[in-house]
């Protein structure tokens, strides 16, 4: 029992280590991208505090959702890994740029008078003060200035996020029940996001059929991710020329079974949408099958 732990253990071990290196080596092609998606998540948030300079503060438009939701609501490494985290990473924030670049060119286009109580006429928070120096303006009072922001309106970022994640779950993720709850969710919190008055409903639909759009389009354009459940070695550990450690496609494939000892690289064989080992594994999901 315990020689058959170790070589368990030393075969998860060897797993993380090749999966770590694969990480990293890909990290190191794609940091660019991931870098430019995250400075522009800074971009994102000074344009909305910018917003907020030449916000004014006006009569509440009319709104059916709000007329329809009282004001009493108030906003609250495993064997099965398809994708590589570096490649979806680079698609999310690919998402996510685009539909923020589309959202600062909407609210900035026109400016709404906010509908949260904060945006009123009257309240201190309403309208910010000119600002003293440019470095008021970069530091963007993270996160009080995010959270009490007025005039970025069209369209909700809260939705944005949501919608991103959750239709990269929907075709990457492999659960069905968490796509269902994700979806759900997604519905329930567009009513919330009225209900408090955080935003416009247009702001909200507007985020549904924006966002949809942009994944979809993005989507056809970006290179798919390689499907690692495919068995083929060169989707399973893409080398690079940057890749100076010397290792053959031969040696990562062994690496991702858990194999180091050459005696013990055997063919192994997807059944199921699950690799496993040929003989033993094979036969006993055939058993379960009742074959």
């Amino acid at each position: 029992m315990t020689p058959y732990i170790g070589r368990e253990a030393s075969k998860l071990w060897k797993r993380i280590c090749a999966e770590t290196t694969t990480e990293i080596n890909l990290l190191i092609e794609n940091w660019k991208y991931l870098l430019a998606g995250l400075v522009f998540q800074y971009i994102h948030g000074l344009a909305a505090r910018g917003v907020h300079y030449i916000h004014r503060p006006g009569p509440t438009l009319q709104d059916l959702g709000f007329i329809l939701l009282p004001w009493s609501f108030h906003p609250f490494i495993l064997k099965s890994k398809k994708i590589y985290t570096v490649l979806l990473w680079c698609r999310v924030l690919a998402f996510l740029v685009l539909s923020q670049i589309l959202r600062i060119m909407s609210f900035y286009s026109t400016q709404l008078p906010g509908p949260n109580y904060h945006c009123h006429e009257g309240s201190k928070l309403a309208r910010l003060p000119r600002p003293q120096s440019v470095l008021e303006v970069l530091l963007i009072n993270f996160p009080r200035g995010v959270i009490y922001g007025c005039g970025d309106l069209i369209f909700s970022s809260h939705m944005i996020f949501t919608l991103v994640f959750v239709l990269t779950y929907q075709k990457y993720g492999t659960r069905r029940f968490i796509k269902q709850i994700a979806w759900l969710l997604a519905i329930v919190q567009s009513f919330l996001i009225v209900a408090s008055r955080k935003h416009y409903t247009v702001d909200v639909v507007v985020a549904w059929y924006t966002v949809n759009l942009v994944v979809f389009f993005i989507d056809k354009k970006l290179p798919e991710l390689p499907d690692r459940t495919s068995g083929i070695s060169p989707l399973l550990l893409p080398l690079s020329t940057k890749d100076k450690d010397g290792r053959t496609k031969e040696e990562n494939h062994k690496l991702l079974n858990g194999n180091s000892d050459p005696s013990d690289w055997r063919p192994r064989t997807q059944i199921n949408g699950k690799i496993m080992e040929d003989g033993n594994g094979v036969h006993v999901d055939t058993a379960m099958n009742g074959a």
